[in-house]
């Protein structure tokens, strides 16, 4: 029988590159230089990936909730904010760890073997002003100031814009470099320092700067999809928390914001005190506050 933790990540892996290939399913635009326009872009991937992309099949729920909220009549994209929550209600930020194509990129670079550091709690935190100044706030205060207002976080922050977008373009077409100005650079610097920070801290910008995360983590607890610790089974060897990719420990915090469901400290409890899933064996505790 094969090794429960190399059965885990095999599992995972496969859906996480089914995912980003769906996501990402017309390569061949990198080379004419089109987006792909279609009728999926009418959709939203749960995961992170820039509708910019030249492969994207699907749009960026952060960008289309910042398309809307941009426009001068302040319309509210109902669509959008519930497709976030209904699949944050189900699966919390198991999205995080299995389907969202920035996450495989993050895994990919965090397994290139060099010592890998560890982040102060606080810094968790900072996804969620992200969310606030950069999605919701700074956009609607503009909007009622001026009329309108660029998508902030996708023009200004975004890594994934980046990586997958303007990145490849600029390398295979030569004429776009010269429109490569100041802001160009600026967040290329931003993509450098989150490749270079999910090369020493795995999932760096999971736990730091993603939006999308701060969504799916508020809704950890109550998602349908969770993980739940059998105390009685438990020996509290600490192979859990030590392998989580997340840093939480899933005895003390099972239902914790910053948990992506990935399954790793169930793959290695040598008891099987941990479930992960759908169902009845779902329940409070006392040790279940978001971190």
């Amino acid at each position: 029988m094969a090794d429960p933790v190399f059965r885990q990540k095999l599992k995972r892996k496969l859906i996480q590159i089914a995912a980003f290939g769906f996501t990402n399913c017309h390569a061949g635009n990198f080379i004419t230089g089109k987006l792909y326009n279609g009728k999926f872009k009418e959709f939203c991937t749960p995961g992170l990936n820039c509708y910019s992309c030249p492969a994207a099949t699907v749009s960026c729920p952060i960008g289309s909730l910042l398309a809307v909220t941009g426009k001068a009549d302040l319309k509210v994209s109902f669509y959008v904010w519930g497709f976030l929550l209904a699949i944050g209600a189900v699966l919390g930020r198991a999205v995080c760890g299995f389907l969202c194509p920035f996450g495989l990129i993050q895994d990919l670079l965090g397994a290139i073997p060099v010592r890998k550091f560890h982040l102060p709690k606080v810094l968790t935190y900072v996804k969620y002003a992200v969310l606030g100044i950069f999605v919701i706030c700074v956009p609607t205060v503009l909007v009622i100031a001026t009329g309108h207002t660029a998508p902030l976080y996708c023009k200004y922050i975004c890594p994934a814009g980046m990586l997958e977008g303007a990145v490849p373009l600029l390398l295979t077409h030569e004429q776009l470099r010269d429109s490569a100005g100041t802001l160009f650079w600026v967040k290329l610097g931003i993509l450098i320092a989150v490749i270079a920070g999910s090369v020493l801290v795995r999932r760096f910008f999971c736990k730091v700067g993603c939006p999308l995360g701060a969504i799916y983590g508020l809704l950890n607890k109550v998602s349908l999809y969770h993980l739940t610790v059998d105390k009685n089974k438990c020996i509290n060897c600490g192979k859990c928390a030590g392998c989580c990719p997340m840093d939480v420990d899933p005895v003390k915090h099972p239902n914790s914001a910053e948990c992506i469901r990935c399954g790793a400290c169930r793959a290695v409890c040598p008891k099987g005190a941990i479930t992960i899933g759908f169902g009845s064996g779902k329940k409070k505790d006392a040790g279940s506050e978001v971190l």
